[in-house]
């Protein structure tokens, strides 16, 4: 039968008393012994031997053993038994396990942690494997990059493996049609704000600057990915809106049907030849239906301002739309619009590599025609002067191959703004102001 003073004594941990015992600093290399064998999953049992014990060392031991400390030699034997029988009788500490974590924290044997961090990064890998995208070439290059610069083992030893699977999750919902990005989180994660400048935001974003450049877009430095405007761009590419609001295109002459006010209100800006700055939120919420013949894409504000007030402006049943430099997801959604009403749609961009990547995927999902966007303009320009260095990775130009060959040698970009006499030309024809006509202009690109 248990004595009832060894059944409290087992129950104690007196912390001060065993600072002065145990934790006594000149019994730091005892405790660091024994936290070490903790740490490596050892046994505490075993005898272990100070070399070179001094003579507070010795001191110290054997005031918690009750008793003087055995020597052999210059070297200290402690047995570790006997410090947690000592321990206990006194009743400062149940056992030598816990008053070794006492002072010197909880320790996890490492063959624990180890095992934890393996079952961890099964389970991301799992998540990983099972994700709707899985197989896909972007998806499969942003796992790897995962592994590889060590991301899923910070997240695996910082406990926070989770985000992985809530990013595939993420993912797994796009991309989306104008989703916003608080109900896409809700929809992952159960929280409206995981979204919201977060580390799994983060690892989203990522996967999205993977599957951005995958598709032909510019690709995003790492660096890049902390500013803000290209997150947006990033959510928009696959759907998710940051903010409906902020999601705007600017427009010139666009015409439209429909009964709810934004109608309205493109009609009248487009008789007073004014410029209207339209948001996805208006777009959404009071559908529109384009009633213009011809649509040109521009990339410069500055082409639409000139166009507004240089006298020429655009003819009726003829538009213009600026995208202010990537295409938003206001300016797709409003474009799309103008494509399943029939109309053609010109479109241009810097001829840089940006631009041509937009007039790349516009070509591909609008089956817009390129404008002044052939090898002819580009030399043309060149002529002209004012040009600047031709900056990123190189993109292909598939309507005019021989363009990107050529703006690749000259290593010389040319702004949009260059051309506004020639674009406000082509306007000016489009719109019945003068003679001949765009399309036989293309045709000699």
């Amino acid at each position: 039968m248990v004595a009832a003073d060894d059944v409290r004594a087992s129950r104690t941990l007196d912390v001060d008393r065993l600072r002065r015992t145990l934790g006594d600093p000149a019994l730091g290399r005892v405790l660091g012994r024994l936290a070490r064998r903790l740490e490596l999953g050892r046994p505490l049992e075993a005898d272990l031997t100070l070399a070179d014990a001094t003579e507070p060392e010795r001191l110290a031991l054997g005031r918690l053993l009750g008793r003087p400390a055995s020597l052999r030699g210059s070297s200290l034997r402690v047995s570790p038994p006997q410090l947690s029988a000592a321990l206990s009788r006194a009743g400062i500490a149940a056992d030598l396990r816990a008053a070794v974590e006492a002072l010197a924290g909880p320790v996890t044997a490492r063959p624990e942690i180890a095992a934890v961090e393996r079952a961890a990064r099964s389970r991301a890998l799992e998540a990983l494997a099972a994700g709707r995208h899985a197989g896909s070439s972007w998806y499969e290059q942003w796992s790897a990059s995962l592994q590889e610069d060590g991301t899923l083992t910070r997240l695996v030893r910082s406990a926070s493996v989770r985000l992985v699977a809530h990013a595939v999750a993420v993912l797994d919902q796009l991309p989306a049609d104008t989703l916003p990005l608080p109900a896409l989180a809700e929809r992952a994660t159960g929280d409206t704000k995981a979204l919201a400048g977060t580390p799994l935001a983060r690892l989203v974003l990522r996967a999205l600057a993977v599957r951005e450049a995958a598709a032909g877009g510019e690709p995003a430095a790492p660096r890049d990915l902390a500013r803000a405007n290209v997150q947006r761009l990033l959510w928009e590419s696959a759907g998710a809106i940051p903010d409906d609001l902020a999601s705007q295109v600017l427009v010139l002459g666009v015409t439209a049907s429909g009964s709810r006010p934004l109608a309205g209100w493109l009609c009248e800006a487009a008789e007073a030849a004014v410029p209207f700055r339209v948001t996805l939120q208006q777009l959404v919420s009071m559908p529109v239906a384009p009633s213009v013949a011809r649509v040109f894409v521009c990339e410069n504000p500055s082409v639409l301002r000139a166009a507004s007030s240089g006298g020429v402006g655009v003819g009726r049943g003829t538009a213009l739309v600026c995208t202010e430099g990537v295409a938003s997801a206001a300016c797709h959604r409003l474009i799309g619009a103008i494509a399943q009403a029939g109309a053609a749609i010109s479109w241009r961009g810097d001829f840089d590599w940006t631009g041509v990547r937009a007039v790349a995927a516009a070509v591909g999902r609008y089956h817009a025609s390129p404008w002044r966007m052939g090898l002819a303009d580009y030399e043309a320009a060149l002529a002209r002067g004012e040009t600047e260095r031709l900056k990123g990775p190189a993109a292909a130009s598939p309507w005019d191959p021989a363009l990107a060959e050529r703006m690749t040698l000259s290593g010389r970009a040319v702004m949009e703004e260059r051309m506004i006499p020639l674009l406000l030309a082509d306007l000016g024809l489009a719109g019945g102001h003068g003679t001949g006509s765009v399309s036989r202009q293309w045709s000699a690109v």
